[in-house]
């Protein structure tokens, strides 16, 4: 309802006196939240899960181990919200809701006595003042790459946006605070140089023994063998980052390798669709849908099935925002996939063909253009032959897709995914 009466606000406000007036506006509300709720965050152990990639599925680690240990979690991410037992899906289309949301999930998870909230912090989260009043115990930090340069004003911007998460942590009144960096990254030591107490790195020479395949990824830690069904070299971080987090809890190795082997598939992350158990060896390809929103994490997604022929199903966002991805996105395509499918994805307020056609500009394949989504991933998975996989990327877990004037058509690639491959396999 706020953002409605913001949205029609908006348009009496000049521009410029508006975006003045928001920091205010976000930090009030942010301030009658926590108050109204009782600071919540004050009873509860706060683990906060920051970058520009893998958050979801840190906070999916984290959340798994500490389950596994015993522990009774909340977790509040792109994904869903948990309290205990239960869970329910994000479909805000935002990392972390703000306002009077967020006070509220904690109050709520510390009515039903849980030790733990798992929280994802996104850059706009901290923009808009959403993660204000809540008292972090630890900080997950796992990598920075350009995004939301246009909401942001730069990528310094962006950057400080981040690492405003971590001062946060360090004004918290909490004791034994924990900041968790990924060294690999080129601006850990940003994140390093901020005064907490205790502070823990990892980096991809902590996993020994790796082994990838499109079945299974493995590693060795500390003499200890962590198992994976959720695939690919960018999970092996995402693995180290909630291992080092559970270990300064003194939760052992064995304890946190189950953990991490319980949790089969993260929804739009990676996530697998295969329909054999409902038509015994029809399907002979796979099929991915993947979030996939930044240069990085598409070459990753890509790069995990290098060895198999991709069929590339893909778009890009619209309405100013990182529209320098584009050239980059689509030459990434080209350069892994054998075939790609170019096709709507969230235009916002700009005109989709038009985003397509920008794309197109940039392929040495001559990609196919199906701006109708559903028929897009229906004709990719028709093509692919034994062996090949189809990678569906954009979107993810994301509940609608993005149109003119805030208008939202509800949406799951998913499931969308699961009625065309139903149809070509009943053939």
């Amino acid at each position: 309802m706020l953002n409605k009466i913001l949205r029609k606000i908006e348009k009496f406000i000049p521009k410029k006196l508006f975006k003045m007036g928001q920091p205010i506006y976000h930090y009030s509300l942010a301030l009658v939240g926590a108050t109204l709720y009782r600071f919540p965050s004050k009873k509860i152990k706060i683990v906060a899960v920051t970058g520009t990639k893998g958050k979801t599925s840190t906070v999916e680690f984290v959340n798994t181990i500490l389950e596994e240990a015993g522990k009774k979690t909340a977790l509040a991410g792109t994904l869903r919200f948990k309290i205990g037992e239960t869970s329910k899906p994000n479909l805000y289309k935002m990392t972390m809701p703000g306002r009077f949301f967020i006070q509220k999930f904690l109050r709520d998870a510390v009515s039903a006595g849980c030790e733990y909230a798992v929280l994802e912090i996104s850059s706009e989260a901290a923009k808009q003042h959403r993660n204000k009043f809540i008292d972090l115990s630890a900080l997950l930090f796992t990598n920075l790459a350009p995004e939301h340069i246009e909401s942001h004003g730069s990528y310094e911007k962006y950057v400080d946006a981040k690492l405003s998460i971590a001062r946060g942590l360090a004004k918290s009144s909490k004791k034994n605070k924990v900041l968790v960096v990924n060294s690999d990254d080129t601006e850990a030591e940003k994140f390093l140089a901020i005064d907490i107490e205790k502070k823990i790195t990892y980096s991809m020479n902590d996993a020994q023994n790796i082994s990838l395949t499109n079945d299974l990824t493995s590693f060795t830690y500390k003499g200890v063998k962590i198992e994976s069904e959720l695939l690919g070299k960018f999970n092996i971080y995402n693995m180290l980052a909630a291992i080092k987090y559970a270990e300064s809890e003194g939760i052992d190795l064995q304890t946190i390798a189950r953990g991490i082997l319980k949790l089969k598939n993260i929804k739009g992350r990676a996530e697998k669709i295969d329909l054999n158990c409902d038509f015994p060896g029809k399907q002979d390809f796979k099929v991915f849908v993947d979030y996939a929103h930044t240069p990085d994490s598409l070459i990753a997604i890509y790069e995990t099935f290098s060895e198999s022929k991709i069929i590339g199903v893909l778009g890009n966002c619209g309405g100013g925002r990182d529209k320098w991805k584009r050239k980059a996105m689509a030459e990434i395509a080209d350069k892994y996939c054998e075939e790609v499918i170019l096709t709507d994805e969230d235009p916002y307020d700009d005109d989709p063909r038009e985003i397509v056609d920008d794309m197109a500009q940039y392929f040495k394949k001559k990609p196919e253009i199906i701006m109708d989504r559903r028929e897009a991933i229906a004709s990719a998975m028709k093509r692919a032959k034994k062996g090949d996989v189809v990678i569906i990327t954009g979107k993810g877990t994301d509940p609608y897709i993005m149109r003119k004037n805030g208008v939202k058509e509800k949406w799951s690639d998913a499931e969308v995914v699961r009625e065309e491959l139903r149809k070509i396999l009943s053939k």
